[in-house]
């Protein structure tokens, strides 16, 4: 989880009352948050320099700081304004913000227009302004870390989403967003007097140990994005570094933000971040200036700082949490997590319509709404009782099923496997001779390696791998795994499902496919389903297929009660080649659920 770093003075000021450590700690569990530690400026810097703790401080008493952990997904806790904020509100100390995007439509805009070459590196950008905004060194202090922390969170170190600020009236729109070689930009750069070209500050900035690690997210793309006004000013060479001109200082008092991404909904969140913790500062507050954004002749107004409506039933929230709570106490607890709600009946259900501002882009199902609740009524006050239920301590069908079964193939002679859940589209897909359709896998959308850039959608692939670092081994060899394959479902809430699977690979000098023919009449003997002439459907039956990953004419489907369990056969040449397997492989793969 994320630590935000806070001097304890300032949070105290800022939410006008004073606590001890104790009760300041107590206030945090109560919010959902934790106060992991207390220090203070002098004893971190002589602790990263591995410094005699006990070396007192020169003279002045240091600030004392609260080392607080936020949750992963509340963007809105990073800072100061928006901590304070959240928990003035939690206390009843302020009433939840409106925010509001200011009428622009009689009079001028600031616009950008993003030029067809962006989509080779950083497709998109959105903007907003925050006119009429107030600094002093602590609130810019603030707004700086806070980019920073948003970089390192939701931004992915900058690979999704790239931040720049901007002093407004040192500016001329309108703005273009282009992507043009890196022998064609040249500006003096952020803290910098000399002007360079792009290029060149690729080879400057590789001994910066700050900005170095984000160079190599455009140093090998033949061109580079970068923002321009309409004087050809450059405002910023995303991700790297903004230009010196418009550079913002304590004297700045209109911010022009403007957030390049690859990922345009994390774009989004963090423009709305940036605007909604620090509008409270501009003169007529919680008011956020728009920016037309045009891309392909189409026009976009940012930022959006409409709410969303989710609706959630009142039996949902009482039965999940263990509690009985009214109606109007529940839209009590949401208001006080920043979501005003309020009640609607469904003929003989209730149900809290919950408006979701732009601060909280972590409530995304019902289950986020149930989740603050349970935190505003406090864990601790959630009586305590055992789960009515019959099968109460009992392990679910479906894993007991498929511990027996393990237990029993073990005993046929396979040994175990367990591979990863994850793994590359060439695996899942190509080397075992099967096309992608995009309408089976789950995608990872940002993955750290090409290993693991899908969710499986067969135990196939996994067993090959395994057979392939274990192909020195003494022949033959024998091995199975009952895990969980992911679909995609459009009939789930998440969009996907899990899918219990056997699989099982038969590797020797013979291709051994009775061995596997045989484990499948065990298995189905074990279940105690008989086999059945096909199309009849009071047991299993097998008929010929042809799967692309097993070979022509060696291959069977099995049918349970009608329906397509599973396939079976010789594994075809080329995909044993592609795994380096040098000997015959026989496998199968089945669907366990149907048995339950």
């Amino acid at each position: 989880m994320p630590t935000v770093s806070v001097g304890r003075d300032r949070l105290f000021a800022a939410l006008g009352q004073t606590f001890t450590d104790e009760q300041f700690d107590e206030l945090c569990f109560d919010f959902g948050i934790e106060l992991d530690e207390v220090t203070t400026e002098g004893k971190i810097i002589r602790k990263e320099n591995h410094l005699d703790e006990e070396v007192e401080a020169d003279g002045n008493e240091e600030e004392v700081i609260y080392k607080i952990e936020v949750p992963a997904n509340r963007y809105d806790l990073l800072c100061l304004e928006g901590l304070s904020r959240a928990l003035r509100i939690f206390t009843g100390k302020e009433d939840v913000p409106v925010f509001r995007v200011s009428d622009k439509s009689g009079g001028a805009i600031q616009k950008m227009t993003v030029k067809p070459e962006t989509s080779l590196i950083r497709p998109f950008v959105v903007c907003a302004v925050l006119r009429g905004i107030t600094f002093n060194q602590a609130r810019y202090d603030s707004f700086i870390d806070l980019q920073d922390k948003l970089h390192q969170n939701i931004c992915r170190k900058r690979t999704l989403v790239a931040i720049g600020t901007h002093d407004l009236d040192t500016l001329e729109g309108p703005f273009s967003y282009e992507a043009l070689p890196p022998s064609e930009i040249k500006f003096v750069p952020l803290k910098q007097t000399k002007e360079f070209t792009a290029q060149e500050l690729m080879e400057f900035y590789k001994s910066d140990v700050k900005l170095k690690k984000f160079l190599d997210i455009i140093e090998s793309s033949p061109v580079y994005p970068v923002i321009y006004d309409s004087k050809r000013r450059v405002l910023s060479l995303p991700p790297v570094i903004n230009g010196a001109h418009s550079a913002i200082t304590l004297k700045t008092r209109n911010v022009f933000i403007e957030c390049t991404a690859t990922d345009l909904t994390k774009a989004k969140i963090v423009l709305n971040t940036m605007v909604t913790m620090y509008s409270q500062y501009c003169d007529d507050k919680y008011e956020v200036e728009p920016v037309e954004v045009t891309t392909d002749g189409k026009t976009s107004v940012y930022p959006d700082l409409s709410e969303r409506s989710l609706e959630v039933g009142v039996s949902y929230i009482n039965d999940a949490i263990g509690v009985k709570l009214k109606p109007m106490e529940i839209v009590g607890h949401l208001y006080k997590m920043q979501l005003p709600s309020r009640v609607v009946k469904s003929g003989d259900d209730v149900k809290i319509v919950v408006k979701v501002p732009p601060t909280r882009s972590d409530v995304l199902h019902p289950c986020d709404v149930m989740e603050d609740v349970a935190i505003a009524f406090g864990f601790n006050n959630i009586e305590k009782t055992l789960p009515k239920s019959h099968t109460l301590g009992r392990e679910q069908s479906l894993n007991h099923f498929s511990d027996l079964l393990r237990e029993q193939i073990a005993l046929a002679g396979f040994t175990e496997v367990l591979t990863w859940i994850l793994g590359s589209q060439l695996e899942n897909f190509t080397l075992v001779n099967r096309e992608e359709d995009k309408k089976k896998a789950v995608l990872i959308g940002n993955p750290r390696t090409s290993e693991f850039e899908v969710v499986r959608t067969s135990l196939l692939p996994g067993l090959l791998k395994t057979m392939s670092h274990n192909k020195k081994s003494p022949l033959p060899i024998k091995l199975f795994e009952i895990s969980d394959v992911v679909l995609l479902d459009d009939k789930k809430d998440v969009g996907a499902a899990n899918r219990r699977r056997l699989g099982a690979l038969y590797c020797d000098e013979k291709s051994g496919f009775e061995v596997i023919h045989g484990l499948l009449d065990r298995i189905m003997e074990i279940v105690g389903v008989l086999r059945c002439p096909p199309g009849q459907g009071g047991g299993y039956y097998i008929q010929p297929s042809q799967e692309p990953e097993y070979f022509p004419g060696r291959q069977a489907n099995v049918f349970y009660r009608g329906a397509k369990i599973g396939t079976f056969g010789i594994v075809h040449p080329e995909v044993l080649q592609r795994f380096d397997i040098p000997d015959p492989c026989s496998a199968m793969e089945l669907e366990l659920e149907p048995f339950l």
